[in-house]
């Protein structure tokens, strides 16, 4: 078991450039425990992001947050780490690529940019890799535990549920483990598991890899990875009759769309999207159809006042009223 975190880093170092990785395995723990990205930029100095800081990392192995005297990352370690993250095959992975990303096993994600080529069906690939984002793949069972009895209908409902936080907040985090206790049922609220099907367009929920989700995210899910949401959702109501349909970050028309064709099949709704709060939701144009027609029952804000994942407040899609206060007073 990963009882500090730093397994998790280190998992992600057999991805990097040797030159690289040797350093990297001496940064302190306490920075690998919360880290999140490993930025690597062509001849620019590597980064470490987490818990709200950015780091430096040095020569030696130690970490800054002055750029000063920071490791340069060069052509050949960019060249050396899209080998081993490719595995030396580029075409294996170029369907993947088309969308800026390579899932690692682990979960891990890999964000790519460079020169993107476009062909008769839109990108083809990105060439010329000027920069790599090692998006560390963290797993947090039990996290949802606490607010899932405003989520849930005992014994086999639950509220059609919107997660709201501005970006790195935790909010795929959060989705993800109420995703496993919605699949698995919870005895303590006699709760049964209810049927769920996932789209999981970025591949950040599941970390499918390989067919295999490397996320537990419960006994009774059925995943459609690297899907659109407009299409995925239409699939799986057909294909996988769920009771719940899960997806991740919301944004434009079809994906609303998408979400209608939902309710009209009696299937309830978990989602999340970028936001701050109410007011924000409302002045994004496609967003504020389903904030205004009271889809969702139950909106939950988060933000890191208190850490990354900080429940602000849990609120009623009806009137906005606080459920997580009226629950304290």
């Amino acid at each position: 078991m990963d009882k500090n975190g730093t397994e998790t880093f280190n998992s992600i170092l057999e991805y990097i450039s040797p030159e690289l990785s040797k350093k990297l395995w001496k940064v302190p723990d306490y920075i690998k425990k919360n880290a999140e990205e490993i930025r690597l930029r062509k001849e620019k100095p590597l980064m470490i992001f987490g818990g709200g800081t950015e780091y430096f990392l040095m020569n030696e192995g130690s970490v800054s947050k002055k750029e000063k005297g920071a490791l340069i990352t060069t052509h050949e370690d960019l060249v050396r780490t899209f080998q081993l993250i490719s595995r030396y095959s580029v075409y294996a992975f170029e369907e993947e690529m088309r969308s800026g990303f390579i899932t690692l096993k682990g979960g891990h994600r890999v964000g790519i940019a460079g020169k993107t080529v476009y062909g008769i069906k839109g990108i083809e690939s990105i060439r010329d890799i000027s920069s790599l984002n090692m998006r560390i793949g963290r797993e947090k069972k039990g996290i949802s535990d606490n607010i899932m009895k405003f989520i849930i209908i005992p014994p086999d409902s639950i509220f059609n549920t919107l997660i709201v936080s501005p970006p790195q907040c935790g909010k795929t985090t959060l989705l993800r483990d109420m995703i496993r206790n919605i699949s698995n049922g919870m005895k303590e609220y006699d709760f049964r598991g209810l049927k769920v099907g996932l789209v999981d367009e970025r591949s950040e929920i599941g970390g499918v890899y390989n067919g295999v989700a490397q996320n537990d995210l419960g006994i009774r899910t059925d995943i459609l990875d690297g899907c659109l949401k407009s299409d995925g959702i239409t699939i799986l109501i057909r294909a996988m009759s769920p009771q719940v349909v899960a997806t991740d970050e919301l944004g434009d028309y079809k994906d609303i769309n998408a979400v209608h064709e939902a309710l009209k099949a009696g299937v309830k709704l978990i989602s999340t999207v970028h936001g701050k709060d109410i007011e924000d939701l409302l002045s994004k144009k496609s967003l504020s159809w389903i904030i205004e027609e009271k889809i969702f029952e139950r909106i939950i804000f988060l933000d890191n006042s208190k850490g990354v994942g900080t429940v602000r407040d849990i609120v009623e899609g009806y009137s906005f009223n606080s459920v997580l206060n009226r629950e304290k007073y």
